[in-house]
């Protein structure tokens, strides 16, 4: 497996455009199941993520035309309602399609769905949910078998604003015959833009950005669409974090500021200096910086997702900082590859504690999913001497050409196989 050589103690500068946004695709992509025609997404990330989509649908009948970011999905015919498990078992999202599925076709198979190990994500409030609106499902040992003779609308109600619960039941409510309300729904702006793509092709879907939606049933949606995915905040929020770990001045551009407020309030408190414009924001930094306090909360709260990077950048502000991880109790794997780097960090159950030190030292440390391996990549650039982050598959399942983006910000970062430094011989394909 690749591995990223980095030597560090660079202050990136320059501007990076941000690609567009890995959730917001992949939920854009399930959507495009209830659309009996040609779906044309504009600004999709070339991430593995995506690829896992795209093999997960072609499996099913749709057929596909990529060029650049442009997707084209062909969705008038499904040949199936069972995905692949190995598909499945690679990504989370993969579960997004179950609702689509079952109301499109009238039943659905979906393996139970894999993804980073940072704890445990149930699934209980898509099902519910879709029992609500008159799915009869019946769980196996490592599937879940769905049928529904139409579906109905009915009023939800998710004992937490999931985001994924949201898009699931959303999707499949478009189809249901009534009005639906779901209560203690997610805000994130990926929902909102999942919201505006079904809206566009023919949907009634009301309250999207709020707690409460309400979507009225059609009959069906219009045989064709073109439609441009948002930005991706959580790319955009790993530049930010780079540029202000390293000391540097980074403008990220192709950017909707307004997603990362609570990221950019938490910068902006421990001293870094952060401009906005419509599209776009720079952030500077130079010491000293300071310590400060993050508890993650669903959106508008600061993004679980930010939690790793920030913790990087938290290991060299001055003073101690205080970390709650709120939404995924096993989202702290990074911590001992950062200690591995010289960090004074530690954890107590669901907090993470940190006390800021003048310097990080380059190291060896393994990438254990996706976030967590941003969150190094960072350290890493602020550390003296070389580091070799391994496993960067995890990074590439999120993160466009990470390596690229940061190399046009004066980084000193490459691929190579993992033991490159270790035997010279070494040779890379």
């Amino acid at each position: 497996m690749e591995s990223y050589k980095i030597i560090g103690g660079i202050p990136l500068r320059g501007s990076v455009e941000i690609s567009g946004s890995k959730n917001a695709a992949l939920a854009l992509m399930a959507g495009a199941l209830l659309i009996e025609g040609e779906v044309v997404l504009h600004n999709v990330p070339q991430i593995e993520d995506v690829s896992t989509m795209i093999a997960l649908l072609e499996g099913l009948g749709v057929q596909h035309e990529r060029q650049g970011s442009t997707l084209r999905l062909y969705t008038r015919e499904l040949t199936s309602a069972e995905p692949d498990p190995k598909l499945v078992n690679r990504m989370r999202a993969s579960f997004y399609i179950f609702g689509p599925l079952l109301t499109r076709l009238g039943y659905a198979y979906m393996p139970h769905p894999g993804g980073c190990q940072i704890g445990s994500r149930p699934v209980n409030f898509h099902l519910n949910g879709l029992r609500a609106l008159g799915a009869e499902i019946r769980e196996e040992e490592t599937l879940y078998i769905a049928r529904a003779n139409g579906l109905r609308g009915a009023r939800i109600y998710l004992d937490m604003p999931s985001a994924g619960a949201t898009q699931q039941l959303m999707t499949a409510a478009v189809y249901a015959q009534g009005l639906t309300i779901i209560e203690n729904a997610a805000i994130e702006p990926e929902v909102v833009n999942l919201a505006n793509f079904l809206n566009a092709a023919g949907a009634r879907i009301e309250g999207a950005g709020t707690s409460t939606l309400y979507i009225e049933g059609v009959q069906q949606l219009r045989p064709f669409i073109e439609y441009t995915v948002i930005p991706d905040r959580l790319e955009a929020g790993t530049f930010a974090i780079a540029g202000a770990i390293t000391r540097g001045e980074v403008v990220i551009e192709r950017v909707i500021p307004e997603h990362l407020h609570a990221l950019l309030a938490k910068l902006s408190e421990s001293g870094v200096q952060v401009q906005e414009t419509e599209t776009a924001l720079t952030v500077r930094a130079s010491d000293p910086l300071r310590a400060v306090d993050i508890r993650t909360l669903p959106y508008p709260g600061f993004p679980t997702d930010l939690q790793q990077p920030m913790c990087a950048y938290l290991a060299l502000a001055q003073g101690a900082s205080v970390v709650h991880e709120t939404i995924y109790e096993n989202r702290v794997q990074h911590v001992p590859e950062l200690q591995r780097m010289g960090a004074d960090i530690m954890v107590e159950g669901r907090t993470i504690l940190i006390r800021g030190v003048p310097r990080l030292r380059g190291a060896r440390v393994k990438a254990t999913d996706l976030r967590g391996g941003a969150a190094l990549v960072l350290a890493a650039l602020a550390a003296e001497g070389v580091s070799y982050v391994e496993e960067v598959y995890h990074i590439d399942r999120g993160y466009e050409r990470l390596d690229h983006k940061l190399h046009g910000l004066g980084a000193q970062i490459e691929r190579t196989h993992p033991y490159a430094a270790v035997n010279p011989l070494t040779t890379t394909d």
